[in-house]
């Protein structure tokens, strides 16, 4: 009777709102770089995985210095639509989340840094320039009162820039008053780009807790309760166990490729792989090098921030470089090419968010590389047209044989092996079997030739 009355007490314990403990292990996650397409799809794949497994807690151990924002927006609807609780921790000591990883840590259920560490820094990046802009008179006008199409340009740019603060401010202030934390310091991390240590992060509530690393995190979340879709969660994290979840190859993979100077080369190698394979068909290495390359180049870019113009930009200068190899027109159309190729590589990536700009390294090794590259093509077209002619009447004129044998009856006439064909000869003297002749003129079908008597020097 008082074991049936125990078991049927937990039970009802278990089932009280606020009561319910957490079990089950914990997954930890780790993004260690610029937030992505890559991270991005771990993060959310992970947080999967810790509903299936039936954990009790995922914790994204995080060192970031910003990254896309569709990305961030993809990893906060994990986290917020989560069954499972999500811990965000910046560590180890000396890591960082600024920009993206600032609203990542807002919009988890548990915040915490490791001593050394900061956060912030969560002004967005505008496309095509940094917030802010000259002061001017008057919008649209310069000081005598004309208009000024540089003005209006500019007052177009301060309204889209205020319009990205003020939705990346109320975005991150929603964030804030979710999860309970200091709202006016992350409004202030969006307008004014300020930072903060993860000691003062703790003063002012804008994480909850310390810790030196993972365990000593578990140790200190042990037994706090956590609200999760309308049912309060006790944590039981002490000693629990972790499934340590790294990056598998998919996401390397994706992580590669959504590198923009990866997928620059891989275009690179896509398109001249399939010129290649039109110039000297039958190959196939070409184009089935260059369809995969093109096809991973494709995928990377429509991932990333991409400027179309610089697209455009980038193929219309490797197809001018390709052509120069089919019509050379001694460089202007190759060294046009390189040109546009260049201008299409610098304003490629249509943001300047940290880990996603093309070193300028790499435009000049591969526009440098793509110069030799011309420069042997005109310096072979120059050879060729230099070289006396081989083949066709040209080829035959000139050229010696050996008279293979005579025609019955006629001294004069018999047959030769010339450029792989079999040709009939007269001469004006008589011939002889294994003699050598010299070809004169070709009438038609006939060589008109005459005897060697000056044989080459070794015969």
């Amino acid at each position: 009777m008082v074991r049936w009355l125990l078991s049927r007490l937990l039970c009802l314990a278990m089932l009280m709102p606020g009561a319910l403990l957490a079990a089950g292990s914990v997954t930890v996650l780790t993004v260690d770089g610029p937030i992505g397409p890559a991270s991005a799809d771990y993060l959310n794949r992970g947080i999967e995985f810790a509903e299936k497994e039936k954990a009790q807690l995922v914790v994204i151990r995080i060192d970031t210095p910003g990254g896309l924002d569709t990305s961030m927006r993809s990893i906060i609807k994990a986290i917020l639509a989560s069954p499972v609780p999500v811990a965000t921790f910046v560590a180890p000591s000396g890591a960082r989340a600024a920009s993206a990883g600032t609203y990542i840590l807002y919009a988890s259920h548990i915040a915490a840094m490791a001593p050394g560490t900061n956060l912030g820094a969560a002004t967005p990046v505008q496309i095509g320039g940094m917030p802010g802009q000259p002061d001017r008179d008057k919008p649209g006008e310069d000081k005598d009162g004309k208009k000024d199409d540089k003005a209006g340009q500019a007052s177009n740019e301060e309204t889209l820039t205020r319009k990205q603060i003020n939705d990346a401010a109320a975005y991150i202030r929603g964030l804030a008053q979710m999860r309970g934390r200091n709202a006016e310091w992350a409004e202030r991390a969006v307008r004014e780009s300020v930072s903060l240590s993860a000691t003062d992060a703790q003063r002012l509530k804008v994480v909850d807790l310390l810790a030196h690393d993972v365990h000593d995190l578990l140790a200190k979340l042990d037994g706090r309760t956590l609200e999760i879709a309308g049912q309060k969660i006790t944590l039981a994290t002490k000693g629990a166990p972790l499934v340590q979840r790294e990056p598998d190859w998919r996401t390397q993979i994706l992580a590669v490729i959504t590198n923009p100077s990866v997928a620059l080369i891989l275009m690179m190698i896509g398109v001249y792989g399939l010129i290649f394979e039109f110039s000297n068909p039958g190959s196939g290495v070409g184009g089935v090098i260059g369809g995969i390359c093109l096809i991973l180049a494709l995928y990377a870019l429509q991932l990333l921030p991409v400027n179309f113009a610089g697209i455009a930009l980038i193929l219309l200068g490797i197809l001018f470089m390709a052509a120069e190899a089919f019509m050379p027109s001694f460089g202007i159309i190759g060294f046009g090419g390189i040109a546009a190729f260049v201008v299409g590589a610098v304003i490629l990536i249509d943001t300047e968010v940290p880990g996603y700009g093309i070193p300028v390294a790499l435009i000049v090794t591969v526009a440098l590389s793509s110069a030799l590259v011309i420069f042997a093509i005109l310096a072979m077209a120059l050879r060729a047209r230099r070289r006396a002619l081989v083949s066709g009447d040209a080829g035959l004129v000139g050229s010696e044989a050996i008279l293979l044998d005579l025609l019955e009856g006629d001294p004069r006439s018999g047959w030769v092996q010339l450029q792989g064909e079999r040709w009939r000869v007269h001469s004006d003297a008589p011939l002889r079997s294994g003699q050598r002749v010299r070809v004169l003129a070709r009438n038609g079908l006939l060589l008109d030739v005459t005897a060697d008597e000056h044989p080459p020097k070794g015969d």
